[in-house]
Formats: structure tokens, C-alpha cells, sequence
């Protein structure tokens, strides 16, 4: 009868340290590291994200920095190639990507995506002389440009598919959507296809360049994480729609993107 009380109390014993693992692992411990929120981003693409005065800024960041407060959590922004995020993601050396990124079927068979926190518009960079007035112009009978686009953005996905597979373009791809646009300045390119809010910075920096009217796709934005890890997909679910039904998303957004 003793022996069995033992093996009784033992086996309630490892029960209760198993309970208290899955709790702190299911209420705390939903990040790669304890305690700190990491986001792996390509601060090349402003407002979204960029460098000013040694530190990461812009819509990504001030969004991800709102999520983490609150999930009471430390933020960590970490740069790297905008191709490299989502195999940071997936390999489990980051919590989330959020560098403008547009949902589509070919990311979501790697990664789950967050409900969209903003709308991108892809539009054409051109020269003020090019011949190229609108969007139609790049699917005339006989055309063939040179497109620059940042490798592996929406801009050279829509660009391949829709132009250079089809024989209407040749592509240029560049590390920084920054490349592209100096490519695009020095005539080596006939055009820059690239989110509108970068590339009326751009533009800005760049005399003789201007931004066509007609809008070349739109896009939604989201935050990407593992497969592997929904807990903290729902959690930042959760904290982005307060955030956005409070009007804090929208604050941040009109603070970086002027209404004209």
C-alpha cells in the first residue's frame, strides 16, 4: 500500500510540472527567445522601413513595436535581404517577417500570414522622356523593355508573370528597390516597378523621374510567420485588430503617408 501511494504521488508529481510546462508555453513562451518579440524586415523600402539615425523606423516598425507592447513583449528588428525573410522565419530564427509583404499563394505554402494591416499599389517608375505614357504600353504589339524590379518583391513576381513570360520584357533584378531606381536613372532600364509609397521617395531623391498614373497591381499587406507556431499568428491577430479598431494603425499610416 505504501509503494503504491509512492507511484501515486510521483505520477500526480510529473503531471503537475507537465501542466505547468504547457501553461508557461502556451501564455509566455510563444517566441524564439523568451521574452523578445523578433522581426526580421528589409529596411530598403520606405515609409514601410528604413534607416534613420542608426535605427530601423517607419509604418513596419511602429506597428510591430505597438503589437509587442501588447503582447508584453521587447521588440528586436533585425535588417536582412528581403529574400532571406521567410526562410528566417520558417527556420525558426525569427518570430515574424513584416517588410511590406503582400499575401499571395506562392508565400502562403511556406508561411501563414497575419490579417492585413495596409494596401500597397504597385506603380511605374519612368524617365520624364520615356515613351512608355501607361501601363498599356508595356503589352503594345512588338514592345520589349528592360524592367527593374528588387528581387523576389510582388513587383518582379507581377513583372515576370505578366510581362517577361509573356515575351514583353526583359528582367533586371536588384538587391535595393534604390538599384533599380539608379539603373532606372543612368538609362540602363526603361523602367521601375515598385510599391508607390517608396517610390515617391524615390522620385523625390531623383530629378527627371516620375511615377505613371495608371496603377500597375494592388496588393494587401500582412506579417508572416512559421507554420509551426499559430499560437503566435493568433496572439498578434488578436493585438492587431485592437490595434486597428482603436485607430492606431491608421495613426502610424497617416503619420509616414501624407493624404495629397
Amino acid at each position: 500500500m505504501k509503494k503504491i501511494t509512492k507511484i501515486m504521488v510521483l505520477i500526480l508529481a510529473i503531471t503537475v510540472l507537465l501542466a505547468a510546462v504547457a501553461c508557461k508555453r502556451t501564455s509566455g513562451n510563444l517566441t524564439v527567445e523568451e521574452g523578445l518579440l523578433i522581426m526580421v524586415t528589409n529596411a530598403e523600402f520606405p515609409p514601410y522601413e528604413f534607416w534613420d539615425d542608426g535605427k530601423i523606423v517607419g509604418i513596419d516598425a511602429e506597428i510591430a513595436e505597438a503589437i509587442a507592447e501588447k503582447l508584453e513583449l521587447t521588440l528586436r528588428i533585425d535588417d536582412i535581404a528581403f529574400d532571406a525573410i521567410i526562410p528566417s522565419v520558417t527556420a525558426g530564427r525569427a518570430d515574424m517577417g513584416m517588410a511590406g509583404m503582400t499575401v499571395n499563394e506562392e508565400r502562403m505554402q511556406s508561411v501563414n500570414f497575419s490579417t492585413s494591416y495596409a494596401t500597397g499599389v504597385q506603380v511605374i517608375i519612368v524617365r520624364e522622356d520615356s515613351i512608355i505614357t501607361s501601363v498599356d504600353d508595356l503589352t503594345a504589339q512588338g514592345a520589349h523593355f528592360n524592367i527593374g524590379v528588387q528581387e523576389s518583391t510582388t513587383g518582379d513576381i507581377f513583372a515576370t508573370e505578366g510581362l517577361a513570360d509573356a515575351g514583353f520584357a526583359t528582367m533586371h533584378r536588384y538587391r535595393r528597390g534604390a538599384d533599380a531606381v539608379q539603373a532606372l536613372v543612368t538609362e540602363r532600364i526603361d523602367c521601375v516597378i515598385i510599391d508607390n509609397e517608396p517610390a515617391k521617395a524615390f522620385v523625390a531623391m531623383n530629378q527627371g523621374l516620375k511615377i505613371l498614373d495608371t496603377e500597375y497591381a494592388i496588393e494587401d499587406y500582412a506579417i508572416a510567420f512559421s507554420k509551426k507556431n499559430t499560437a503566435l499568428r493568433d496572439a498578434v491577430n488578436k493585438a492587431l485588430s485592437e490595434l486597428i479598431a482603436d485607430g492606431t494603425v491608421q495613426s502610424i499610416i497617416d503619420k509616414y503617408i501624407k493624404v495629397d
